[in-house]
């Protein structure tokens, strides 16, 4: 196998944990959807009303954020990875992504923070107080 095509298939790999991650970011908040109206269809159900049943739905919620933030952060940094590599003539199909965790918008807490995370999660937040408040 020539360089040319270790670099396409070292691409290849690349592309598919970025594949996954992405994947998994989409699993995280179709479940942090299905955990707020499951709980919903509970609270309505059985007429519960107290502020400890809001508190332990928030708390689900903001651990799948920071979780999404986690897996769109490791994503982020496969793709400087990504780019490194196919800047390359030769590879030794390294992806050491931590060595990108310094680059701008490669931390955790950018990515936590990051446009379609925060909304997301505060619309999902906001609709957990008022839904919850309301009945």
């Amino acid at each position: 196998m020539n360089g040319a095509e270790k670099i396409v298939k070292h691409l290849e790999m690349i592309q598919a944990v970025i594949n996954r991650l992405g994947n998994n970011s989409f699993l995280l908040k179709s479940w942090s959807m299905t955990v707020i109206v499951a709980a919903a269809v509970l609270i309505a159900r059985y007429d519960l009303q107290n502020a400890c049943i809001i508190l332990a739905l928030i708390l689900p919620v903001l651990g799948f954020w920071i979780l999404d933030g986690y897996f769109l952060w490791q994503e982020r940094l496969f793709r400087q990875v990504y780019d490194d590599v196919r800047q390359k003539t030769d590879t030794d199909f390294k992806m050491d992504a931590m060595k990108h965790r310094k680059k701008p918008k490669c931390s955790w807490v950018s990515a936590i923070f990051s446009i379609t995370l925060v909304i997301f999660y505060l619309i999902e937040l906001a609709f957990t107080l008022i839904v919850f408040k309301i009945i």
